[in-house]
């Protein structure tokens, strides 16, 4: 495997950058957004189902409050 010079690596480094297709400003914050919505709902699917485990033990142990 060949070594390359610190300078080579930037080089090559900013050639791939350019490449990339970056999102835009409203895609970004469309995605930010998503994420907290999907954030909540899984909160609430959490929540709900260690609610109902919890009453179920409570139920069948008559433990816990």
């Amino acid at each position: 495997m060949a070594k390359t010079s610190p300078a080579q690596f930037v080089r090559e480094v900013r050639r791939e950058i350019a490449k990339v297709t970056w999102p835009t400003r409203k895609e970004t914050v469309i995605s930010t957004w998503m994420v907290f919505l999907m954030v909540i709902v899984a909160s609430l699917f959490f929540l709900a189902v260690d609610q109902i485990i919890a009453f179920a033990v409570r139920l069948v142990f008559g433990i816990g409050g």
